[in-house]
């Protein structure tokens, strides 16, 4: 009689090796230990920061006219948080922000670390067009409504145009102006469609436009999350585009020609897949 001998298990049957059980225990233990550092030793610190600065900046309104005051507290606050979150962050085109003049500074936002880290690596006072609920939340609120920014009211055209030709009179005063031209947040971190909107400001004003690729934000913080998950950062400065001779009717491929730049600056150096190239496939 011959022997029959047993086949092994396939390897995906097999049972997982200590070594291996040990990893994915490890890797658990790493993970609740990161989430516990974020809710309650770096979020706390914070939310700290912005309710005292934003008193302070509240403070300091009823002194400050021009705003440039306020902009320094912001600044403080901006870099505190950065240095909270534990990334570095790396400049790539600091060149392009040379001479700080007067031009629309148009970069994704795909998370809450965003803001504050455009204020605290352009080194220049700015206004920001912003949505109109963020001027009603505490402390931050505060600053937007009494340092002279802008809101907008996507559900209200007039209000919106009110505002656009607002942040027009700004950069012919010589006001920089920073704007997020995505129509919202996507929640996987792609950079969404541009609205024509933003570019109404840059053409009517006859400024450049700066285009500013924000990298690694969405995977430290995403939006609505809470757990910070330190990593490096990008902040990438393209070349300005200039605005001389474009007429209203061209605001849609002046959007299209600035996402694409975006785009690429963003895609090269994030970990976020590329969906253009599912498209070409």
């Amino acid at each position: 009689m011959q022997d029959v001998k047993q086949s092994e298990p396939p390897q995906a049957l097999q049972p997982a090796s200590r070594a291996d059980r040990g990893s994915h225990r490890s890797s658990g233990v790493r993970h609740w230990l990161s989430r516990l550092r974020a809710y309650l030793i770096l979020d706390p610190l914070i939310l700290s920061y912005t309710f005292v600065l934003g008193v302070v900046a509240l403070i300091i309104s009823f002194f400050d006219s021009t705003g440039r005051r306020q902009h320094a507290i912001a600044r403080v606050w901006s870099k505190m948080i950065m240095g909270t979150t534990l990334s570095p962050v790396t400049v790539i085109g600091a060149e392009n922000l040379e001479g700080a003049r007067a031009a629309v500074y148009a970069a994704n936002h795909i998370s809450a670390i965003d803001i504050p880290m455009l204020y605290a690596y352009l080194r220049f006072q700015f206004r920001i067009i912003a949505k109109e609920e963020l001027f009603r939340t505490p402390c931050v609120g505060w600053y937007l409504k009494r340092s002279g920014q802008l809101p907008v009211d996507r559900s209200n055209a007039r209000a919106s145009i009110r505002s656009l030709n607002k942040a027009v009179e700004s950069l012919k005063a010589g006001m920089p102006l920073v704007i997020f031209p995505e129509g919202g947040r996507a929640p996987d971190g792609h950079i969404l469609p541009f609205m024509d909107g933003p570019f109404y400001t840059a053409i009517k004003a006859g400024v450049d436009i700066v285009p500013i690729a924000i990298v690694g934000t969405f995977e430290l913080l995403p939006m609505d999350g809470f757990h910070i998950q330190p990593r490096p950062l990008y902040l990438v400065i393209g070349k300005p585009i200039p605005t001389t001779g474009y007429s209203l009717r061209e605001m849609e491929p002046l959007a299209q020609q600035t996402q694409k730049i975006i785009e690429d600056m963003y895609y090269s150096r994030s970990t976020v897949p590329d969906p253009r190239l599912l498209e070409r496939t």
